[in-house]
């Protein structure tokens, strides 16, 4: 493949947007659909419904038995007008949509659908306690908090009520998260990275969000990621978590990059296999992953770069799990005197290796390319 063929290809890069916004990270094609999960046996589906009043369900967010996903809210904060509008609804009588909640197995709800709702409803009654602007029909509210409602308001309220489907904790952790992904199509869907933030625990939503948070994450990836309103700071630095213990092999093992990853959080939500002495050696491999990458690729890290590049392209998903994982293994000390050759024989790779930048820009995903 030609210099110039390979360039006109890295062209190409696709970057995401989210609401109208670019993110930072490369558009990534890794082949996975609905079929990328083991077999699904109808009757590990434990699924019960009931329905809630909003008094209940904030008294249990207080006391902690509605885990709200914390970190999550924030990156899906409404704007005013939606929060407004969700209370004139609720004061209008109209029914609020179904809520899907996991049950873990101490009995804590972790809401996976319906943060941004009950986040806006436990904030105007007891939270923030913010006061309503403008809205649509119930002019005489505009300006009111929750306390200065007239009575009737008040109560038509807090004895709404809603339904809620809630997944078992016996159901296993890859149902679940099947579920809740074919459940998922809201106007603003979740990614499979939001999905198991939801659906963790605090031991492994801890340990992404300490290395999201780094500074020599922030330094390698150039600020791109920094509390990225989609989890790819999470979801990159779970990759290399997940890669670093599990390795490529394991990887194959599994069903699609989801399943793998799934894997991966339930492991390090799990003390009796992931001590706290696996958890600082694993830090301490991040660190220095992040730091040689910097010291190799400087701002371009984890991008593509081709020779005769003249602009600094997205993160590429596939190109942080490889390079970080390969660079955690060496000495600061060795990979600094070898830097100049690694960033050279790198650039090359993705300017003439067809095979090299298609792995990294299609299918990224299947095994053979992983492995590669």
């Amino acid at each position: 493949m030609t210099q110039q063929s390979a360039s006109a290809e890295t062209e190409a890069i696709r970057e995401e947007h989210f609401e109208n916004k670019a993110t930072g990270v490369e558009i990534e094609d890794n082949d996975q659909g609905p079929d990328d999960f083991p077999a699904l046996d109808p009757a590990q589906i434990r699924v019960r419904t009931m329905h809630i009043h909003l008094r209940q369900a904030v008294d249990m967010i207080e006391e902690g038995d509605i885990d709200l996903a914390p970190d999550f809210q924030r990156f899906y904060a409404w704007k005013d007008r939606q929060k407004f509008a969700l209370i004139e609804s609720i004061l209008l009588g109209i029914p609020l949509p179904t809520f899907y909640f996991n049950e873990t197995d101490n009995g804590i709800m972790q809401v996976v659908d319906g943060v941004q709702r009950l986040t806006t409803i436990f904030n105007f009654i007891r939270g923030e306690r913010f006061s309503l602007g403008k809205i649509d029909y119930l002019k005489e509210i505009e300006g009111s908090t929750f306390d200065q409602l007239r009575p009737t308001f008040r109560r038509r309220m807090i004895t709404t009520q809603f339904i809620v489907h809630i997944i078992d904790p016996q159901t296993p952790y890859w149902v679940k998260f099947d579920i809740f992904r074919r459940l998922n199509t809201g106007s603003s869907p979740l990614n499979p990275q939001e999905i198991r933030h939801c659906m963790s625990r605090d031991r492994s939503r801890m340990l992404l969000t300490e290395l999201a948070r780094s500074e020599s994450f922030t330094r390698a990836t150039g600020g791109s990621l920094h509390e990225h309103i989609r989890m790819v700071d999470r979801e990159v630095a779970l990759r290399f978590c997940a890669f670093r213990i599990f390795g490529t092999r394991q990887y194959q093992k599994s069903d699609s990059l989801d399943s793998f990853l799934i894997r991966a959080t339930e492991f390090f939500d799990d003390t009796s296999k992931f001590t706290d002495n696996d958890r600082k050696i694993l830090i301490e491999h991040f660190h220095r992953a992040m730091r040689n990458a910097y010291t190799v690729f400087g701002e371009y890290a984890f991008r593509k770069w081709p020779l005769e590049a003249e602009r600094r392209n997205p993160i590429n998903r596939a190109l942080f799990e490889s390079w970080s994982v390969t660079l955690s293994d060496y000495s600061e000390a060795l990979v600094l005197s070898r830097a100049k050759k690694l960033a050279q024989a790198a650039r090359q790779l993705m300017t003439e290796d067809h095979d090299f930048i298609d792995a990294i820009s299609q299918g990224t995903g299947d095994y053979s390319k992983v492995r590669s």
